[in-house]
């Protein structure tokens, strides 16, 4: 099959976009605006995009039922910073229940019964359950081209500062992933978990 996805053609039950580019990693971002409200919410629109200095990069898109931006955009332009912190097999109620469309500054970490606990360089804070946490400070925010309803879309680029990595989950001094058991969103309602992992050397002269 073919489809032009500004016709919307494909003439399946749902557009298959999603679940044709995974998995992808989730970024659950805690951020914090000026006034000091707090916001943690899962991006499967997220994932690293350079190493040396290491950067990630999330895409908040829409606008919340009220009308208003997405907390994790405005926070972030208005805090400049936020935090990623991993999300889990363990954690992946808690996870889901951060993505509720709770009011603005109304605490989604308490909602999932999830606790904060202080970065070390930012201000948003990280959860304390999640074993894995990178502090990021604003680097930019683009304006992506909005949705067909004229809804924005926004990449929300950050410098990561700061790294946190629980020890438990340190095997002969590498992340121990099997430990960790990261999630992945596919596509529709999918989700992924990280059980299985191989390794291949890189060809001569290899990126």
């Amino acid at each position: 099959m073919f489809y032009e996805p500004a016709k919307r053609n494909h003439g399946l039950p749902r557009d298959p976009f999603k679940a044709c580019v995974v998995p992808r990693p989730i970024g659950w971002v805690t951020t914090m605006d000026a006034a000091g409200r707090i916001n943690l919410a899962p991006y499967s629109f997220f994932n690293a995009i350079a190493s040396d200095p290491p950067m990630v990069a999330f895409a908040p898109g829409g606008f919340k039922d009220d009308g208003a931006l997405k907390d994790s955009l405005a926070f972030a332009r208005s805090g400049g910073e936020f935090t990623c912190n991993f999300a889990t097999w363990d954690l992946r109620e808690q996870m889901n229940q951060t993505s509720a469309g709770l009011p603005a500054g109304e605490n989604e970490a308490a909602h999932a019964g999830l606790t904060l606990v202080p970065a070390t360089l930012v201000k948003p804070p990280r959860v304390k359950e999640s074993p894995i946490h990178l502090e990021c400070r604003l680097w930019q925010i683009l304006d992506l081209p909005p949705d067909r309803n004229g809804e924005p879309n926004n990449l929300v680029i950050g410098t990561v500062v700061g790294v946190h990595i629980d020890d438990a989950v340190l095997t002969d001094g590498f992340v121990d992933l099997k430990k960790i058991r990261p999630i992945a969103r596919l596509g529709y309602m999918d989700y992924a978990v990280v059980d299985t992992i191989f390794s291949m050397q890189r060809p001569p002269g290899g990126g």
